[in-house]
């Protein structure tokens, strides 16, 4: 079972490879984990870029709040946001429309 920093970097590694599917995007995406890995992880994409950080590298655009294992579970394309939102697994602070943004992102990576 991978780890959620091995996900995330392993993700990063997929987009800078592929940076077609993030053209355009300029945003810190901000993960405030709980369970067994829980804190807080940054992925900034910037000019074509994804970098993550396991701490705050600066102010997020948008903070997604759920647990580790759904985090891993949206990555992978078995979580829907929108659904994971409304039961109040998964809350947003900051432009929600950059959390629609993030699911659109994800699937071109799965």
């Amino acid at each position: 079972m991978m780890t959620v920093k091995e996900t995330l970097n392993m993700l990063a590694q997929k987009m800078n490879d592929h940076s077609e599917g993030i053209k355009g995007v300029n945003t810190a995406y901000q993960f405030d984990l709980s369970g067994e890995e829980q804190g807080t992880f940054q992925v900034i994409i910037k000019d074509e870029q994804v970098q993550v950080f396991d701490e705050v590298k600066r102010e997020p655009n948008c903070t997604l709040q759920l647990s580790d294992q759904n985090l891993l579970k949206l990555i992978a394309g078995n979580l829907n946001p929108t659904v994971a939102y409304m039961s109040g697994k998964l809350k947003i602070k900051g432009e929600l429309g950059l959390a629609l943004k993030l699911q659109s992102i994800l699937k071109k990576y799965e």
